[in-house]
């Protein structure tokens, strides 16, 4: 059997499909498009028990992040969960590169309401994942979909915090896949390339789910017609969609289709999508100035012999799941009904 892969839903001792109960997960956003679908995915799922959302700069800025995250848990109708405004750039206080040009001016496709609706709480986003942590021992899965920040600072206000959770899964990184902002490194990664090597050092359970995968399970434009064709959630969906899927179809994949990045991260930590190959191996983030920044580096050498264990070894790399996924996505979404606060454009104004 591949190592760090069982079939009875377990990887090092942590009980990933949840058994009975939904897991506990505090999502970690740089709310762009494919973050929102995985907070309504997050907040929808009965498998998962959202608890909290912290933003971080990367998509777009902070207070950006902040405000869609908010709407999307309001839209979702969990005005309960509390959002934590995080980082506003990199630990190391170098300038934030956005991607706008992805996700539109306000990170939703050019196709959000605009609406500011609720606070985020007291506190930071690092605060936040140490006040939960403790609050709920070894029970609380971070879901990091962002570049890494708040979670180096939470590692740093609380050096016994991995103790404290049930893991960590992140979207980022590339094991075999070529990266997306340069030949080797993945957005979320590239973004504060020390965070992330802080994260990758600490001794908790990780899961990346990297463009491995994420590249290969896609929505397309009959995705986003059924979407359409659902409430009002499902249609501004299919809305935010539109722009996303223009940006994938000039640099990606030359026709419309879009990546399901975040919702894979999601799904994976719940145990609703179950990796078909996923070894745990060694793993670090190069840190260097040169060409090579960013990169996450896997050692992958025992893949001719089954992946064999690794002394040392705590980062379980999603390697393949099921393309299929999207199906899931969509028929959860396109279900949801209505959002629990208006949508239109001329409604909110």
């Amino acid at each position: 059997m591949t190592a760090g892969v069982r079939d009875d839903g377990v990887h090092d001792g942590r009980v990933r499909d949840g058994g009975a109960r939904p897991l506990k997960v505090l999502l970690d956003c740089d709310t762009g498009v494919d973050d929102t679908l995985a907070i309504l995915y997050a907040a929808l799922h009965p498998a998962v028990d959202l608890v909290g959302v912290g933003s971080v700069w990367g998509n777009v800025d902070v207070e950006t992040a902040t405000r869609n995250s908010l709407h999307t848990v309001h839209m979702a109708g969990r005005p309960d969960v509390p959002v934590a405004r995080g980082a506003a750039g990199p630990l190391t206080g170098a300038p934030a590169v956005y991607a706008y040009h992805v996700h539109g001016q306000d990170g939703q496709g050019n196709a959000g309401t605009g609406r500011t609706v609720g606070e985020p709480v007291a506190g930071t986003a690092a605060e936040q994942i140490v006040r939960l942590a403790r609050a709920h021992p070894g029970e609380v899965e971070l879901v990091a979909v962002g570049p890494l920040t708040n979670l180096a600072l939470a590692l740093g206000l609380c050096p016994e915090l991995p103790g404290l959770v049930h893991g960590v899964t992140i979207m980022g990184g590339a094991a075999l896949a070529p990266g997306n902002v340069s030949e080797v490194a993945e957005a979320n990664i590239w973004c504060d390339p020390e965070a992330a090597a802080a994260v990758f050092r600490a001794p908790w359970p990780l899961t990346m789910v990297g463009l491995d995968v994420t590249m290969r399970t896609t929505l397309d434009e009959g995705h986003r017609a059924r979407l359409a064709d659902g409430g009002s959630i499902g249609r501004y969906v299919a809305g935010i969609l539109d722009h996303y899927m223009g940006f994938f179809a000039e640099a990606a994949f030359g026709e419309r289709r879009s990546c399901l990045h975040d919702v894979l991260a999601v799904a994976v930590a719940a145990g609703t999508l179950v990796p078909s190959l996923a070894p745990t191996v060694r793993a670090y983030v190069e840190t260097g100035d040169g060409p090579t920044r960013g990169q996450t580096v896997c050692d992958l050498r025992g893949m001719y012999m089954g992946y064999p264990a690794q002394d040392g070894a705590h980062c379980r790399v999603v390697l393949q799941t099921d393309p299929a996924f999207a199906e899931a996505v969509v028929d959860l979404i396109s279900s949801a009904g209505d959002s629990a606060l208006p949508l239109d454009r001329e409604e909110v104004a």
